[in-house]
């Protein structure tokens, strides 16, 4: 998960000398220790950036003071010099005249200063200052003459406009439910007969049916450990008896353990799959879920499928991999209206997920385990490029305050 206090660079996380968007969370401290920031040709950024080769601007945000100080506008790139004079911690951005968000600062403590980077270029901008529990105050609008060009600006996202998507999702969901009840239920008969072959067969299309779901975890809640858990965190590993689910079932069924060991273990199983179809009717998925999960299923899908971690004795990892980035397309399709206007690089991102569902398709049926190190080193060098690409969409649809 995402904490509070963490970097955000609308429309580009992840190409943070390229983004051109400057953005700090307050990390507590005075000064500029604990910030984060970044732009285009920014010295360095995060903690430890030194921004002394810029020009400075010094600017108050309070409900009083939203903007004062901004009075000598130039274009090109610069530093701002953010400090909450007000008596609540206060969120601010800088914003064109349409309401675009060019940077950001979040939770900024009273009596605190955060340097913010950002390339400004031609036109008209202004300070929004949000303080917690009160209403936004807009500052003055300052005009910059010259320039080349400002960094990206990105409207902000709202609540409401990821509600409808949200809501699309959860149906899509309730509708592949069917299919993964079916799966387990074809896995669980041939474990009840003592036809392991069979068992094995069946185990694969039943977990792919899961892993398609990614998007959705956090509000599965404790069903997801019980039904795609791995043995992270149990003392008793393998044998634990918080051991369950499909991963439980991969290693027994690969590891020679006889049917009456894994009937239950499949009995549970279903049992699961069938109370998340009926708690799923009154399931209410966070919004705020949907852009983060495209970014952090490939983000896991890296850490543990292209490790191997997750791998306990069926050699899918690869096919996990490809249901993963099944999962982060459905949630790419669905959030697309909100992305062609606020992503630049949409048709990047449409190429490296092609890239990496190709890349995948080519390796055929191999496990990872056998892949040769260039062919491996590719699927990483693939998988890094689209966790890079989707980064954006994070921030794009982090839901934030517009008055």
């Amino acid at each position: 998960m995402v904490s509070r206090n963490r970097l955000v660079l609308v429309g580009g996380v992840a190409a943070l000398l390229a983004a051109g968007i400057g953005a700090v969370a307050d990390g507590g401290g005075a000064g500029p220790a604990g910030a984060s920031a970044a732009a285009v040709g920014a010295p360095g950024g995060g903690a430890d950036a030194d921004y002394s080769g810029l020009p400075h601007t010094a600017v108050q945000v309070s409900p009083g003071s939203c903007g004062v100080g901004w009075t000598r506008p130039a274009a090109g790139l610069q530093v701002f010099d953010l400090t909450d004079t007000g008596t609540a911690a206060e969120d601010a951005y800088l914003e064109t005249t349409a309401g675009a968000v060019l940077a950001e600062v979040e939770g900024l403590a009273p009596g605190r200063t955060r340097p913010v980077p950002v390339r400004l270029g031609a036109g008209s901008y202004r300070f929004q200052c949000l303080p917690q529990d009160t209403d936004a105050v807009t500052g003055p609008t300052v005009t910059v003459t010259g320039g080349a060009g400002s960094g990206p600006a990105v409207v902000p996202v709202t609540q409401q406009d990821l509600i409808p998507p949200t809501l699309a999702y959860q149906a899509w969901v309730s509708r592949q439910l069917p299919s993964l009840i079916a799966d387990v239920d074809t896995l669980r008969a041939a474990v009840d007969r003592g036809d392991l072959a069979a068992a094995r067969a069946a185990w694969l299309p039943a977990h792919l049916d899961y892993e398609r779901l990614g998007a959705a975890y956090g509000t599965f809640g404790d069903l997801d450990r019980s039904i795609n858990g791995t043995t992270r965190g149990l003392p008793g590993g393998t044998a634990d008896p918080g051991f369950t689910g499909f991963h439980r079932l991969e290693y027994g069924l690969w590891h020679g353990e006889p049917a009456g060991t894994l009937r239950p273990v499949a009995a549970q199983l279903a049992t699961d799959v069938r109370t998340l179809q009926s708690s799923w009717a009154q399931a209410q998925m966070d919004p705020k879920d949907l852009g983060l999960r495209a970014h952090e299923i490939v983000e896991n899908t890296i850490q543990f499928e292209l490790t191997g971690r997750t791998d306990f004795g069926s050699a899918s990892s690869l096919a996990t991999a490809r249901a993963n980035l099944q999962g982060t397309a459905e949630t790419l399709t669905l959030l697309r209206p909100l992305l062609q206007t606020r992503l630049p690089g949409l048709a990047q991102l449409d190429a490296a997920m092609a890239a990496a569902d190709s890349e995948l398709a080519g390796l055929g049926g191999v496990p990872l385990s056998g892949l040769p190190t260039g062919r491996r080193e590719r699927l990483n060098a693939v998988f890094g490029q689209l966790v890079t690409e989707l980064a954006p969409v994070a921030a794009i649809c982090d839901v934030r305050r517009t008055s």
